[in-house]
C-alpha cells in the first residue's frame, strides 16, 4: 500500500501496447506488405498472417528447430525473430523450395530414405539441411550429425535423416558436374 501519497506507479498490465508497424516481407519471392505488432515473431506472421502453415511452432523457445526458416540463405529461428526484423531479407520457408512443381532434392530424398515419421519437425529439418548443404558441411554423417543437432525428431529418425542428406548431397554434387 502506497501510504506517501505520491504518484501512482504504473502496473505492467498498464503499458501501452505499441502501434502496428508497417512491414515489407520478401517471403519465397514475393513481398507482402503488412501491419505488424513489432511483438510479432516471424513465426506467427508466417502462419497467421500470410497462411504458410508448413514452417511448424514446436517448442516456441528456438530449442526443437521446428520453426527454422531461410532468411538470406542462413537458417534462423522463427520462432525467436521478430517479423519487423526481416524487412530487406529473402525468407525461404518449406513452401518456397519447390520450384515449378519440382520437389527440391532434399525433399525428395527425404521422401526415399523416409527420414520422417510423424512428419512435424520434417520442414524444419529440410530447411537447416538446405542449409547446411549450402554451406558445405556435408563431408562426414558426424559433421551431419552435429550441423542437424539444432533440430529435434522426437520420433528418432535420425539415421534416415543423415541418410537424406547424405543422398541429396551426392544428387547436388552430380548436377553440378
Amino acid at each position: 500500500m502506497d501510504g506517501g501519497g505520491g504518484p501512482a506507479r504504473p502496473r505492467p498490465d498498464d503499458r501501452a501496447v505499441p502501434a502496428e508497424l508497417p512491414a515489407r516481407l520478401q517471403v519465397n519471392g514475393v513481398l507482402h506488405e503488412l501491419r505488424l505488432d513489432p511483438r510479432v515473431t516471424l513465426l506467427d506472421a508466417l502462419r497467421e498472417r500470410l497462411g504458410l502453415t508448413g514452417t511448424k511452432k514446436g517448442c516456441d523457445q528456438g530449442a526443437c528447430g521446428a520453426c527454422t526458416v531461410l532468411a538470406d540463405g542462413r537458417r534462423v529461428l522463427s520462432c525467436l525473430t521478430l517479423a519487423v526484423t526481416c524487412e530487406g531479407r529473402e525468407i525461404t520457408t518449406i513452401e518456397g523450395l519447390a520450384a515449378e512443381g519440382a520437389l527440391h532434392p532434399l525433399q525428395r530424398s527425404f521422401i526415399a530414405c523416409d527420414a520422417f515419421q510423424c512428419g512435424y519437425c520434417t520442414p524444419g529439418q529440410i530447411m537447416s539441411a538446405v542449409a547446411l548443404l549450402a554451406e558445405g558441411r556435408a563431408g562426414s554423417d558426424e559433421q551431419i550429425r552435429e550441423f542437424m543437432s539444432g533440430n529435434i525428431c522426437r520420433c528418432g529418425a535420425y539415421p534416415n535423416i543423415v541418410a537424406a542428406i547424405r543422398a541429396a548431397a551426392g544428387e547436388l554434387a552430380r548436377a553440378a558436374v
